[in-house]
């Protein structure tokens, strides 16, 4: 018998990645989307013919115990948040409600599902963002000391997937994720903000690299990867808490210059540091440790931080290019 499993935030840049993961293991997948005005299955495209969508919203108890009681899945991966740090300061309650609350209606969801409590096994994305400006190298022992309405949620889920497992005894398993990218990385994040701008300036079609603040350090790792290591969690035969990290740490005007000698563009011509992008409060560095994810999961990532903004350049210049109608070369 196939393996279900259930994905909160299946059209997502991680859902839909640990999408193609577990169909390629010949998983039954469901998963959960929002109703919308606008297509939002982009990213899941592909793979609609084979993906079982159940439409409900993780900020509505009803629809998550619905999800969870028509899937009976074996296992669970709540990748649903509202994930853009600087939309979190416009938008804090809304951020709680989906990232923190919601994750507590998954929890309960399961474990008032008595046939399933005992049996499913969840996993939760948490954020490298909840370290804020602890020192780095961080690892699974550094003291949270979060800076931002989304790191304050994200926070508050990760204890209560604690509290959980503790109090229940309910599988849990909690990934913390430094900066995980790809070319299915929303718009309106620093990576992709550099990639798209700058396959549009390839393109002929814009003339700036439009910026915040240069300074703070990320580690930036693919999404592909991610998506491995939340599977590996759940394969363990105990629930813990994981950070997965590259271990390797960038600027961001090292990633922007590393992105423009990719595109063959001069970083001093096109970078132009906008005020009206700064944020209120920034975490300046995080840098992981992943010591723990490889000795007990035996993760590692396969992806390098060179490998992943070429990807990345690549993809946005083809598609600059698809919408200009223009071509032009990409430096080896």
């Amino acid at each position: 018998m196939k393996r279900r499993a259930l994905i909160l935030g299946v059209t997502g840049q991680l859902g839909s990645y640990l999408a193609d993961l577990l169909l390629e293991k010949d998983y039954e997948v469901f998963g959960l989307i929002r109703r919308t005005s606008t297509n939002s299955q982009g990213r899941i495209r592909h793979l609609l013919d084979r993906l079982i969508l159940v439409v409900g919203d993780l900020t509505d108890t009803h629809s998550v115990e619905y999800a969870v009681q028509l899937a009976r899945p074996h296992e669970v991966y709540n990748c649903a948040a509202q994930t853009h740090v600087g939309t979190s300061y416009r938008e804090p309650v809304h951020t709680m409600a989906v990232t923190g609350i919601g994750a507590v209606h998954l929890f309960e969801a399961i474990r008032t599902h008595t046939t399933l409590s005992a049996a499913v096994r969840v996993y939760q994305a948490s954020s490298s963002e909840m370290f804020g400006n602890s020192p780095i190298p961080q690892t699974e022992e550094t003291p949270f000391a979060p800076r931002s309405p989304y790191a304050c949620a994200k926070v508050f889920a990760h204890h209560m997937a604690q509290m959980y497992r503790q109090a229940y005894g309910l599988f849990i398993a909690c990934g913390i994720h430094f900066n995980f990218e790809s070319p299915r990385r929303g718009e309106d994040f620093v990576t992709r903000t550099i990639t798209r701008t700058l396959g549009r300036i390839v393109a002929g079609t814009e003339t700036q690299l439009r910026l915040g603040n240069l300074a703070p350090r990320r580690d930036w790792s693919h999404a592909k990867d991610a998506a491995r290591a939340a599977w590996l969690m759940l394969q363990h035969p105990s629930p813990d808490d994981y950070v997965i990290a590259s271990g390797v740490s960038h600027s961001v005007f090292e990633l922007a210059e590393a992105a423009c000698t990719i595109a063959g563009v001069d970083v001093q011509k096109v970078l132009v540091t906008d005020p009206t992008r700064l944020r209120p409060t920034d975490v300046l560095h995080l840098e992981g440790c992943a010591n723990k994810a490889r000795r007990v999961l035996g993760w590692t990532p396969t992806v390098t931080f060179q490998e992943l903004i070429r990807e990345m350049v690549e993809h946005d210049r083809a598609l600059a290019v698809a919408e200009s109608g223009c071509a032009s070369g990409i430096k080896g």
